[in-house]
């Protein structure tokens, strides 16, 4: 268990992951929002993921390998990595990094108020962040508010993290305080018990393996 035990409640709060496997929305504000967004489907913005992946993929196809393993140091996790997510030509994660850079703005817009509230949970209560699927970072700015906050993001494409770096600066939050580390969901090369909360948004409709993932959590 990466996650420290005390701070469990934490992450559930602010767990507002996506996948295949969703379960709907229970309450109703939580459905109002997934109808304003998606109209009313379920994980519109991972569908725009795989459509920019798709998209892109179509000209460099890509090859999975065998059924993952879990990893316990640094080199298995560089070994999964290349397990589940190959290497590709660096204009492809260029690419992929760029356009969701730029095509996820009006989604966090619109999102921004939701989000404020369920980050607001972390206040004063995790100090070491671990989140999966940084991405480019938008979510940095939810974290920048609190005080001496490290944030670790963890994201399989390198790509990502220049524009994560860039989010930060613009969040105020000191390129000090954030670690990028290129890694899947599935081995994520941190101690168990050594940070408070592990964030995941719009990331296990993206992720292998999704029982693997949280199982890491």
């Amino acid at each position: 268990m990466i996650l420290n035990s005390s701070s469990s409640s934490v992450s559930s709060a602010i767990n507002t992951t996506c996948s295949s496997r969703k379960t709907p929305p229970t309450s109703r504000n939580q459905l109002s929002i997934n109808e304003q967004l998606c109209g009313g489907k379920s994980c519109c913005c991972g569908s725009r993921r795989h459509f920019i992946q798709g998209a892109s993929t179509a000209l460099f196809p890509l090859v999975y390998s065998s059924t993952p393993s879990s990893a316990s140091s640094p080199s298995d996790s560089m070994a999964m990595l290349n397990r589940l997510h190959p290497p590709r030509p660096d204009w492809y994660e260029e690419f992929y990094a760029s356009v969701m850079n730029s095509s996820m703005k009006s989604y966090e817009a619109e999102v921004a108020g939701y989000k404020s509230q369920l980050f607001d949970n972390l206040r004063g209560k995790a100090k070491k962040v671990l989140e999966i699927g940084i991405g480019t970072g938008p979510n940095l700015k939810y974290y920048a508010a609190d005080t001496d906050v490290q944030v670790l993001g963890v994201d399989p494409n390198r790509k990502m993290e220049k524009y994560a770096q860039t989010a930060a600066v613009a969040a105020g939050l000191p390129l000090t305080n954030f670690k990028f580390l290129q890694a899947v969901g599935e081995a994520i090369p941190v101690r168990d018990a050594s940070v408070d909360a592990v964030i995941g948004t719009l990331v296990l409709c993206s992720v292998k393996d999704v029982d693997m993932t949280l199982q890491g959590k």
